[in-house]
């Protein structure tokens, strides 16, 4: 005997409504993914945003020479990625510097960065410079080989672990920043830190709170050196012996990352007039 199929059940005009509600509210919530994407695809634009990746402000000028363009063209990629709120402006007298508008932003690049290593057809290994591959800001803590090292280093002294892309700091890694000058009292209360995966070495970088107080440690004891015009750094001759002393003589920085300290020019004090903090 044949059994009778139910018929499907057919949303009350409400619910329909309540899609089409919850829909219109999607696109009105959500940004403009497809928008941004686009800016940040094309390759000046991209250019100009790598440039900021360290967090300084430049001006109008610096960036179209750092992207080949002309001043028109690179004011109007500026006002477009201005729009969207992929950069920021600081005036200051006359003069206007643009920089990254957050924190945000500068991860989307490394995790653009991160994905284009990763593709086969992605960045050629001889158009990646050297010297960003052996020691780098990603935005505002070390990255590259540097960065590495010493996310490594502080794994083999036991000072942290990382789990599900988190640093988990042990007591012994808090008493060790804390002899290296950092303030820790926001890490004794939560012993954590983020992470990122570096898009050169594909492995794990200190980020974070923790990551940020690290570098401006080692950019205030002149360990490291910021190169001009460019997201590079270096390790001096003082980093690599204070290195050595905080994780042992078995850590030896980057050949590439290190500098004769008289032959790098070193990046003008922020606030001085030059450029704005």
């Amino acid at each position: 005997m044949l059994r009778r199929v139910p018929k499907r059940s057919v949303p009350a005009t409400s619910t329909i409504t309540t899609y089409l509600l919850l829909a219109e509210d999607a696109r009105k919530v959500n940004p403009d993914i497809a928008r941004i994407a686009a800016l940040v695809g094309d390759p000046a634009r991209a250019t100009m945003l790598l440039a900021l990746g360290d967090g300084r402000a430049l001006p109008a000028g610096e960036l179209a020479a750092c992207a080949g363009v002309s001043a028109a063209t690179a004011s109007g990629h500026l006002g477009a990625m201005r729009e969207v709120g992929l950069l920021t402006v600081v005036p200051q007298g006359r003069h206007r510097y643009y920089r990254l508008a957050s924190p945000q932003v500068a991860a989307l690049l490394e995790s653009l960065m991160l994905v284009a290593a990763g593709n086969p057809v992605g960045i050629a290994p001889s158009r990646v410079d050297p010297l960003l591959q052996a020691g780098r800001t990603c935005y505002n803590h070390l990255a590259g080989r540097l960065g590495v090292a010493i996310c490594d280093a502080l794994i083999a002294c036991h000072a942290l672990h990382i789990d599900d892309d988190i640093a988990h700091f042990s007591p012994s890694g808090i008493r060790l920043l804390d002899d290296f000058g950092l303030d820790t009292r926001t890490l004794r209360r939560r012993k954590i830190s983020k992470t990122c995966i570096d898009w050169s070495e594909r492995r794990s970088h200190l980020s974070g709170p923790a990551g940020v107080a690290l570098y401006r440690r080692c950019l205030d004891l002149g360990w490291v050196r910021r190169h001009l015009d460019s997201r590079a750094v270096s390790v001096t001759t003082a980093g690599i012996k204070g290195f050595a002393t905080v994780f042992g003589s078995g850590f030896l920085p980057p050949a590439s990352a290190r500098c004769a300290d008289a032959s790098l020019r070193k990046m003008p004090a922020r606030g001085n007039g030059h450029r704005p903090a």
